[in-house]
C-alpha cells in the first residue's frame, strides 16, 4: 500500500472513533489501530489502563498485541500503527522491538512523547529498526479530544 495524506486522513478517523470509545469507558482519549502491507485492519485498541488498572494498557499496546495474534508472530513487518497521540518510551519501545514498518500519529505529547517531543526512540540511530514516522495527522482533533477530556476532570 502507497501512503498519501488521504489514506491517513482515513486510517486516523478510525483511530479517533477508537479514542472517543476510550473517554466514554473513562479513559485518556487515544485510540490506535494497526493496518497490514494491503492497508486492512488487523488490530485495534484504546487506553484501558483505568479500567483495566494495567500500567501498559496504552492504545498502542493493545492495538500491537491484538496484531501479533492475528498475525501469527511478534514480527509486524510491512505493517503500520496509527495512533490519535505520539507515542511514549514505552510504546516507542514496542514500535520498535515489533518491527512495525510505519508510524502514523496525530497529536504531538510534550510530556512523555518519544517521537520527537521529549526523546526520539524510533528514529534512534543505535537501534536496529527504525520505522517511518508520518506526524500530525488529524492533530487538531485529537488535541481537542484530550483537551476536552482533561477539561472535565479537573
Amino acid at each position: 500500500m502507497t501512503w498519501t495524506s488521504s489514506s491517513a486522513d482515513e486510517a486516523m478517523a478510525k483511530a479517533l472513533v477508537l479514542a472517543r470509545e476510550a473517554t466514554e469507558l473513562g479513559d485518556v482519549p487515544v485510540g490506535a489501530i494497526v493496518l497490514d502491507p494491503d492497508g486492512v485492519v488487523i488490530g485495534s485498541g484504546f487506553n484501558t489502563r483505568e479500567g483495566e488498572g494495567d500500567p501498559t494498557g496504552h492504545a498502542e499496546m493493545n492495538a500491537i498485541r491484538v496484531a501479533a495474534k492475528v498475525v501469527g508472530e511478534w514480527r509486524l513487518e510491512g505493517c503500520t500503527l496509527v495512533v490519535t497521540l505520539e507515542p511514549c518510551t514505552m510504546c516507542a519501545g514496542a514500535i520498535v522491538a515489533s518491527r512495525l514498518e510505519r508510524l502514523v500519529f496525530g497529536a504531538f505529547d510534550d510530556k512523555a512523547g518519544a517521537v520527537g517531543s521529549l526523546w526520539d526512540v524510533v528514529r534512534d540511530r543505535r537501534l536496529n529498526h527504525r520505522p517511518e514516522v508520518i506526524s500530525g495527522v488529524r492533530a487538531e482533533e485529537s488535541t481537542a479530544l484530550l483537551q476536552e477530556f482533561f477539561a472535565s476532570h479537573r
